[in-house]
């Protein structure tokens, strides 16, 4: 009923940047909080960057100041505005949800997209 459909990403130069977008479809109402997860090859997943739907946001060490997170709360969309974009970077970046309410239900658990993947050449 609820999917997270994550887009933007792709093969760019060191020092570039991408915009990803991840929408969440279904009979949604709310969407407490919504962010970012990346794996790269040979890591574990982690946090990237997340923002509640009052604005307060969280990021990770590595990524703070030259990534931005933002949200359209009509259409449901989280984004993520990468700058001077580093090898170390190259990861499958994940969509998360979590607090979902839908016309039916209101989930303790959380939603994930299947991920984009951003490869950064040097």
């Amino acid at each position: 009923q609820v999917q997270l459909v994550e887009s933007g990403g792709g093969l760019v130069q060191a020092g570039e940047s991408l915009r990803l977008s991840c929408e969440a479809t279904g009979s949604i109402i709310n969407l407490n909080v919504m962010g970012w997860y990346r794996q790269a090859p040979g890591k574990e997943r982690e946090l990237v960057a997340i923002m509640s739907r009052g604005g307060s946001t969280n990021y990770a060490d590595s990524v703070r100041g030259r990534f931005t997170i933002s949200r359209d709360y009509t259409k449901n969309t989280v984004y993520l505005q990468m700058d001077s974009l580093k090898s170390e970077d190259t990861a499958v970046y994940y969509c998360n949800s979590v607090g979902v309410w839908t016309s039916t239900d209101l989930y303790a658990e959380a939603f994930w997209g299947k991920g984009t993947l951003v490869t950064v050449s040097s």
